[in-house]
């Protein structure tokens, strides 16, 4: 029946409807690129690009890359280009990115699990005395990131690093990252089950496989079978953590579609128990619902978690479960709230065999290419052959026996890595900021270790657990609203009214089975000369108003923004 004159819909104008074809989902047959990066790995997977690299690119120089390979397709070999020096965080945002280019490249070493051998390491820090000015990073994923990398010389970087199992593939790009693994898995005396056999045969059957590598964005795996919760499951897009099942054993929790950068949410529990030996199916059907389902019309809305959102747990299970194991899973119990404020494994500890194994913090992750030479010699010195990378940026030696420990902890602290850090040292971390990265608006490493130095000179009393990171940009690499002060780069306006590096504050961030996002203030934003002013104002506020036991987090959630500022 059509309106009466009367009817405000008879008078109001028509809104012109906008549609899209849905999601741009391959499930429901939106095969049509829709942006040019579905485009650029239509045309031509980004596994294909190693030949041009080693065949055309390394013999011809940096200026006969095809641009779709070179901001493209090159992340799918761990290869991005960096910042051209001098150019300001006023200009990240403003400039075309071949401005933006320098004709080096970052180039991240995929360290799945955080295992490494003393021999690996050796090799990972020759290649950056060699190829890299020296250059070493461990980053929050437990990679090791080098810079200043010319095209010319990746094929032998290749080959050095292949000749001792290492690699680059996939490091980056539309692909499954590196999957994050308990460092001490299978060694600690209070893990529940050893993930290990999972993470190796995830990497048999995904990594370099053409069936995964063209995904709506980046996929981020965790696998952990500590009591510790040590591999930031929280964030991932698919975690498994270690839980007693009470009729069939140690087996793993089932989490999908966390993550962080600019719309973070925490990942949620599917209720599911995962034996050992299924692992490696239920992480081949959640990346293949990804795959299928992933939403590639647009690339702010292309990671899991807006999925997941979209369907909710239950439906997620069951297409998990009915389109892609052919099975049911068994309902699980969830894990239990860890009993250690820290979950970086820092410090000296037994191992299940009785040997022990030394946890010990370089500054922000930052470290040289010298210095892994010389923590792999030290290692070996003291009779291990095994070093672990953290999700803290942290790094451990495995299988010292007891009367080698003090030895050992002598050795790294001549290197200035602490095995017994300041609260300080321990907790802050940084992503590269704007010495490499092209999305970065301001500095970041230099910044926290020179904040730790302040902060332990003004309070070198204060011994509560706190995480400090620092990030250049929106994008959480470094973890921001996950930590108990986040601080996120932006440019800020001092006293004197002039543009100034600075960061928004996010204040009681948590990880662990109480996480959540930090609190912002309103209007809080410090610039980087008062920033150790800032943190050491908060902590005092926070020494002085807690409760007994009260976590910084739990303390910032009810302070009044008076005090948070």
């Amino acid at each position: 029946m059509a309106p009466s004159p009367q009817d405000p819909a008879a008078a109001a104008p028509r809104r012109k409807v906008s549609r899209h074809r849905g999601e741009g989902q391959w499930a429901a047959g939106h095969h049509t690129p829709l942006n040019g990066n579905e485009q650029f790995k239509k045309d031509d997977d980004g596994l294909n690009v190693r030949t041009r690299i080693e065949t055309i690119y390394s013999k011809r120089g940096f200026d006969s890359i095809d641009p779709n390979d070179l901001r493209g397709r090159m992340r799918w070999w761990g290869l991005y280009t960096q910042r051209k020096p001098g150019i300001d965080g006023g200009k990240t945002a403003v400039l075309e990115p071949e401005e933006l280019d320098d004709k080096y490249f970052m180039l991240r070493v995929r360290i799945d699990g955080g295992r490494l051998t003393t021999a690996q390491l050796r090799v990972i820090g020759e290649i950056s005395q060699e190829f890299a000015r020296g250059t070493a990073d461990i980053t929050d994923r437990q990679n090791i990131q080098l810079h200043w990398i010319r095209i010319e010389d990746v094929p032998e970087i290749w080959r050095r690093l292949e000749d001792v199992g290492l690699s680059t593939t996939e490091a980056c790009g539309d692909t499954p990252r590196v999957i994050l693994g308990s460092p001490v898995a299978g060694i600690a005396e209070d893990e529940i089950i050893d993930g290990t056999p999972a993470i190796e045969e995830i990497q048999r059957r995904v990594i370099g496989n053409k069936a995964f590598s063209n995904l709506p964005r980046k996929f981020k795996s965790a696998i952990s079978g500590s009591p510790l919760l040590d591999v930031a499951h929280e964030i991932n897009d698919i975690a498994l953590v270690g839980v007693e099942h009470p009729e069939h054993g140690p087996g793993f929790d089932l989490w999908v579609g966390g993550g962080l950068s600019t719309n973070p949410k925490i990942g949620v529990r599917l209720g599911a128990w995962v034996p050992l030996d299924e692992v490696a199916d239920v992480h081949e059907g959640v990346i293949s619902i990804f795959r299928d389902y992933g939403y590639r019309r647009l690339r702010n809305r292309a990671r899991l978690k807006f999925l997941v959102a979209d369907w909710g747990p239950e439906r997620f299970r069951q297409v998990l479960e009915d389109e892609y194991l052919g099975r049911k899973l068994l309902d699980g119990p969830a894990p239990e709230q860890p009993v250690e404020r820290w979950r970086d494994h820092v410090g000296v500890h037994r191992q299940r065999d009785g040997r022990f194994y030394v946890g010990f913090a370089p500054r922000v992750g930052r470290v040289d290419g010298a210095t892994l030479a010389k923590i792999a010699s030290v290692a070996e010195e003291h009779g291990s052959g095994r070093v672990r990378t953290t999700t803290e940026q942290k790094m451990i030696v495995l299988d010292v026996e007891g009367d080698r420990v003090d030895s050992l902890v002598a050795g790294l602290e001549a290197l200035d890595l602490r095995v017994s850090p300041s609260p300080f040292r321990r907790g802050t971390m940084a992503c590269t900021g704007i010495e490499f990265c092209k999305l970065a608006i301001v500095e970041t490493k230099a910044r926290g270790s020179a904040l730790i130095d302040e902060l332990e000179r003004r309070l070198p009393e204060f011994d509560e657990p706190i995480t400090i990171n620092l990030n250049g940009c929106p994008n959480a690499c470094a973890r921001i609203q996950v930590a108990d002060i986040g601080l996120k780069g932006q440019l800020v306006v001092d006293e004197d009214g002039n543009q100034v590096e600075g960061y928004q504050v996010h204040l009681g961030g948590a990880l662990g089975l109480e996480a959540g996002f930090g609190r912002k203030v309103r209007g809080l934003k410090v610039t980087s000369k008062e920033l150790p002013d800032y943190v050491e104002r908060v902590l005092r506020r926070f020494e002085a108003e807690r409760a007994d036991g009260e976590r910084f987090a739990a303390w910032a959630a009810r302070a009044d923004e008076e005090a948070l500022s």
